[in-house]
């Protein structure tokens, strides 16, 4: 064991972490540096995994030897903006009271990655017999895509784990699915004329507005249809329009209008079916109302994310590994999005067990209790035993 190594409590390496402002629109370089810096202090081998642009990095770390059969510690390091929200104290400073620890991303997720950093001089000591990798990625609360570079490493120059934990907090229940994402950007263009003179021009609101209309009737039906597994909360797929653009006056037919939409699908649906049902509602209000007068105009659809979907592995190595050391006879369905579809879609068995609440995620005055703080550690623990016997 490197003797230059630093040792942190958890809650100082919570501590740590949260004074960086990782907002996703942010470089979280000087939190990997710091990182990095932390890992070398005990030879702890590394990758650096930077984005297209150089401006946010991953880093994926292995302790233990490198053969098949470990495990994955997936956190992200990137949170959501604090701006606009009434927070107590400065929310990149820890502060520790009444049995809580309050910062930005001190539940979602910087407390489950604080644990593993930490954790890191007992994994050396431990001796493990199967490794354990920790991947920090970025962007999780944008894209989902700042982990499929430390994924794509596995089974190639890295080796094949045989388990992921997603360490978002659940309670450290055993989530084994969730719901996929997908969120799209729908641009009308039209053409300006007179208010006065419809017929001369096409209105890219009244459109735009005509297809809200049909996303609430798709969101209908899949309400209508419901989830037959009774697991998910809500029960149902749900479609979601979250905002509108468009015109420039109220006498002038809009030349465009733009609306940003998303999806959030059950495991078991067919992943064309929304688009489908979407583009039939484009073919129709192109013809019916867009282009009612003449070719006036066109309708248009970036995808912006997909994010897939968790889906039961009953049995899997990831959920009875999980199962037994956070002493669950059951596994749950979480009803947000994490990056475990991108490692169960990359063929590794993978659930979601972290510590904390996530009804505190995204608050302002975030918090962990120290009590749940407590339960990550040592579920933590049993995992750095399990490893090494």
């Amino acid at each position: 064991m490197s003797a230059t190594g630093e040792r942190l409590s958890p809650l100082g390496m919570l501590a740590r972490l949260v004074s960086f402002d990782t907002e996703s629109d942010k470089s979280n370089l000087a939190l990997i540096d710091s990182v990095c810096a932390y890992l070398d202090g005990w030879g702890i081998p590394y990758l650096r995994l930077p984005n297209a642009v150089g401006d946010k990095a991953a880093v994926l770390a292995t302790v233990g030897p490198m053969v098949d059969g470990g495990v994955v510690l997936s956190g992200h390091t990137d949170v959501v903006p604090v701006a606009g929200q009434a927070w107590s104290s400065d929310p990149f400073t820890l502060r520790v009271a009444d049995g809580r620890a309050y910062g930005r991303g001190a539940v979602d997720m910087k407390g489950f990655d604080a644990l593993a950093l930490a954790l890191v001089p007992d994994m050396l000591a431990a001796g493990l017999k199967r490794p354990i990798h920790i991947l920090l990625s970025y962007d999780e609360e944008t894209t989902c895509l700042g982990s499929m570079d430390g994924i794509a490493r596995f089974g190639v120059d890295l080796p094949r784990p045989g388990a992921v934990i997603v360490g978002e907090p659940t309670g450290m229940e055993v989530a084994d699915a969730h719901k996929s994402i997908v969120t799209c950007l729908t641009t009308v263009h039209g053409h300006e004329a007179h208010s006065a003179r419809p017929a001369l021009g096409a209105n890219a609101v009244t459109a735009a507005c005509d297809l809200v209309a049909g996303l609430n009737r798709i969101a209908d039906l899949m309400i209508e249809r419901g989830d037959p597994s009774g697991r998910f909360d809500p029960a149902a797929t749900t479609v979601h329009v979250g905002t509108i653009n468009g015109g420039t006056a109220r006498n002038i037919l809009a030349k465009v209008c733009r609306f940003h939409w998303e999806y959030r699908s059950l495991p078991d649906l067919d992943p064309g079916e929304i688009p489908r049902l979407f583009a039939a509602e484009v073919e129709r209000v192109t013809r019916e109302r867009l282009n009612r007068y003449g070719a006036f105009g066109r309708i248009e659809t970036l995808e912006e994310v997909d994010i897939p979907g968790l889906a039961p592995e009953p049995g899997s190595e990831a959920e009875r590994l999980c199962l037994r050391l956070a002493g669950r006879n059951r596994t749950v369905a979480v009803p947000y999005a994490t990056e475990a579809g991108q490692f169960q879609a990359a063929g590794i068995p993978t659930v979601v067990c972290g510590p904390g609440d996530i009804a505190q995620a995204h608050q302002p005055d975030e918090f962990i209790t120290l009590d749940a703080f407590g339960q990550g550690e040592r579920f933590l623990r049993k995992l750095i035993e399990a490893y090494a016997s």
